[in-house]
């Protein structure tokens, strides 16, 4: 799974990359990387790990779950997860935050709070 994975991320990044376009160069420049590993990305064969994931998200301007939304392993899960609501995996996420540096965990936790606020009095 985590082979066809990387694949369908690459195909996703390149995608994303290309209707913004944006240049390898450009895309690994802004995340700190090499052009060759923007490469081996759209192309599979490295995984992405989840703090460039975060990284490639926040500059190519899409929410994460556009990497995962149509990836078939993935869609099987939602399924699981509608039925059973409680059984969410969240493993993703605690690994992506557990990747942040204090200072981003700061800033994360104060934007969480933000948002918290606005949906309470939208709601």
């Amino acid at each position: 799974m985590e082979e066809n994975f990387n694949k369908h991320l690459g195909s996703k990044l390149k995608l994303r990359r290309l209707s913004l376009g944006l240049t390898q160069t450009k895309v690994a420049k802004a995340i700190n990387v090499t052009f060759q590993q923007i490469q081996k990305y759209e192309k599979g064969t490295n995984g992405v790990s989840s703090i460039r994931l975060l990284q490639l998200s926040n500059y190519l301007k899409v929410p994460i779950n556009y990497f995962f939304e149509d990836f078939s392993e993935y869609l099987i899960n939602i399924e699981k997860s509608k039925e059973s609501p409680t059984n969410v995996n969240y493993n993703f996420l605690v690994k992506l935050y557990s990747d942040l540096s204090e200072d981003q965990k700061i800033k994360f936790n104060k934007n969480l709070q933000t948002f918290t606020t606005v949906v309470s009095k939208t709601g």
